[in-house]
């Protein structure tokens, strides 16, 4: 479940704390959970945070020891949780690994009870091959001109377009069902042909829904809280997701629930309808209809 605006706020908390500590030790209670890199695990012993950052979905660590940096990629996949903890304290179970630290904050905890993320150990070279290999540009950082040009050169349904990782880095259902319906377009609208205001207003609303979601500390729709335990908040703002039945919040209709891409999507019948094209090829607004299989 942690998309980018919790990551973000991970990435945020685990700055204010654990930058420039070092690192006594790194503790693996699953070998399977590092995917790669675990012949590396005593260089870490007596490096220094020096960074950490964000890519997509993913917390990146850069450790430094005379003079060579290597990292620590977190993935956070479904349920994944980064925790600041005492040395004393029970580990929980489902706790994979434990950056143990000289500072203020002696542990952080990689929590994870689906095990669908990883920890990968890299070089300069290996972090930079793993992130551009799986995550593209971030969506806080393109511009309105890069935007419209991967719409432009991309067939296929917009909501999944905004969810591939390898095209845009960081979305997940939550934010693209809520982008969206901010931007009152269909999850199933051709991406490469929306027109240059609907690009606009995508682009607009993918903005202004990550960047509140940010500063709302993320949306714990579950079990998501950032490493000083705090939970997010965004998830009372949420305008779509999970309102199956509740009334539109503009007053126009209601939300209904259909499935793409094999992931629950929340549209509002009237707000975000879906273009159907003429025989002519020029397009025709027409309203959802709720299926009775559905």
């Amino acid at each position: 479940m942690p998309e980018l605006p919790e990551a973000e706020c991970v990435v945020r908390c685990l700055r204010g704390r654990i930058l420039g500590s070092t690192i006594t030790s790194i503790w693996v209670g699953r070998c399977d959970i590092v995917r790669h890199g675990i012949d590396s695990l005593d260089w870490y012993t007596g490096a220094q945070i020096v960074e950490i950052e964000r890519k997509g979905k993913c917390v990146v660590f850069a450790a430094c020891r005379g003079g060579n940096t290597r990292y620590v990629v977190a993935e956070l996949g479904m349920s994944g949780l980064l925790l600041f903890s005492k040395t004393a304290q029970p580990l929980p179970q489902h706790t994979h690994l434990i950056l143990k630290l000289g500072g203020a904050e002696p542990e952080v905890r990689y929590w994870n009870a689906r095990r669908f993320g990883r920890v990968h150990l890299y070089d300069r070279s290996g972090v930079d091959h793993f992130l551009n290999s799986r995550y593209g540009p971030d969506p806080l950082s393109l511009s309105f001109d890069l935007f419209a040009s991967i719409l432009r050169g991309r067939r296929g349904r917009l909501k999944a377009l905004l969810m591939h990782q390898k095209v845009i880095a960081g979305i997940g259902n939550i934010y693209a069902n809520e982008i969206l319906f901010d931007a009152r377009l269909h999850p199933q609208c051709q991406a490469d042909q929306l027109s240059f205001h609907e690009q606009r207003r995508l682009f607009a609303s993918m903005n202004v829904v990550l960047r509140g979601a940010i500063a709302e500390g993320g949306s714990s729709v579950q079990n998501f809280k950032i490493p000083d335990g705090r939970r997010g908040m965004f998830q009372m703002h949420h305008l779509v997701y999970r309102k199956e039945g509740f009334a539109c919040p503009s007053g126009c209709g209601s939300i209904i629930r259909r499935f793409t891409t094999e992931r629950s999507s929340f549209v509002c019948v009237k707000c975000q309808r879906l273009p159907r094209r003429r025989r002519d090829g020029t397009r025709k607004l027409s309203r959802i209809v709720k299926s009775s299989n559905q």
